[in-house]
């Protein structure tokens, strides 16, 4: 199949990082990305060059576009870290050329050929063949969410402890790791910021649903925390709420970070707890996780696929918007809750 030479797609206005904080809501397209025509590009020895059926949006992509990923960004290049597809062309490696023709979810990594284009470029190694079973929506979803679910909820198991706590809990990524609980008898205990996004929440299988925003929150948070005792908190959003959830964990707690959806300092309340309490703080990045476990990586996949293909795992779909309608619609379809965006080109 002949290729075009031209392609379209949303491209990075900004280089590099930048030091200016900013929320992780995506308030306008402009500062951030320009629509334009690029060339396509040709794959490298180890990559695929994939046509895009299918890309999603993440926090982490929002955060990328603002120069605040730990990936510095190429002015002029395609943004979008994961999406599907078909394979149009390979390197001259092994692997790659046995993806030709193939329909791939796939991260771009660092590539710097993005998924919100006609056509993006993956390492081959970032390619997941996919069986017939599983539908676009759920495999352009497949690998940031499902396997940082899957990672996470590792640790969740590891520690021992039944009960443990995240924020965002109406999050994609969230609804995934409560279904990985409720199936293995853990209970978690999660944050949301509307009160109609309790009954749902709880009905998947999480043992508490606290509102942020109500006025017995901290007294709620501690009446759970003393009846469930949970020791690693799992945490996408930061700033005052995160610390006032650590502050009221049990000794031992681990606050794992893995997003700043707050764009507000994080204070640590009681800094004695980390000397005294053995309380400790670290981060969690996919990226990371996948070099560091890479016999863990090929049974996530596989998992994360079985439970997209019977429906143990299902993600639920904010908007579907066209490439050339995304500079105009993505702020507001991303604004909305509980369903995750994807643009089609």
């Amino acid at each position: 199949m002949a290729l075009p030479s031209q392609m379209q797609g949303l491209l990075l206005v900004g280089d590099g990082y930048t030091r200016t904080p900013s929320a992780a809501a995506l308030e306008a397209m402009e500062p951030y990305l320009q629509p334009g025509s690029i060339a396509v590009p040709a794959p490298g020895p180890t990559q695929a060059l994939i046509k895009v059926s299918l890309a999603s949006i993440n926090s982490s992509d929002i955060a990328f576009i603002k120069g605040q990923y730990g990936q510095p960004r190429v002015k002029g290049r395609p943004a979008g870290f994961e999406g599907v597809g078909i394979v149009v062309a390979t390197g001259d490696d092994p692997y790659a050329k046995s993806l030709a023709g193939k329909r791939v979810a796939f991260a771009t990594g660092v590539s710097n050929w993005g998924a919100w284009a006609d056509y993006a470029v993956a390492e081959a190694a970032s390619c997941i063949p996919l069986i017939d079973t599983v539908r676009d929506e759920d495999a352009a979803a497949m690998i940031v969410n499902p396997l940082t679910a899957l990672a996470m909820f590792d640790i969740v198991r590891e520690e021992g402890e039944k009960a443990f706590i995240m924020t965002a809990g109406a999050s994609q990524l969230c609804k995934l790791i409560i279904g990985l609980a409720k199936e293995a008898g853990f209970r978690p205990i999660v944050t949301v910021r509307r009160d109609e996004q309790i009954p749902l929440l709880k009905e998947l299988g999480a043992a508490h649903v606290l509102n942020e925003k109500a006025a017995d929150f901290e007294a709620a948070l501690r009446d759970a925390m003393k009846a469930e005792q949970p020791r690693i908190f799992l945490d996408a959003v930061t700033g005052p709420l995160a610390s006032t959830i650590f502050a009221a964990m049990p000794k031992r707690a681990r606050w794992i970070v893995y997003g700043r959806l707050d764009a507000e300092p994080t204070v640590i309340r009681e800094p004695g707890q980390l000397i005294f309490q053995h309380k400790r703080i670290e981060g969690f990045w996919l990226a990371e996780w996948m070099r560091q476990f890479r016999d863990r990586l090929g049974p996530a996949v596989l998992e994360a696929q079985k439970r997209f293909s019977d429906g143990r795992w299902s993600t639920d779909v904010t908007a579907v918007v066209p490439l050339d309608e995304a500079m105009a619609r993505l702020p507001a379809e991303l604004a909305k809750p509980n369903g995750k965006v994807f643009i089609r080109p």
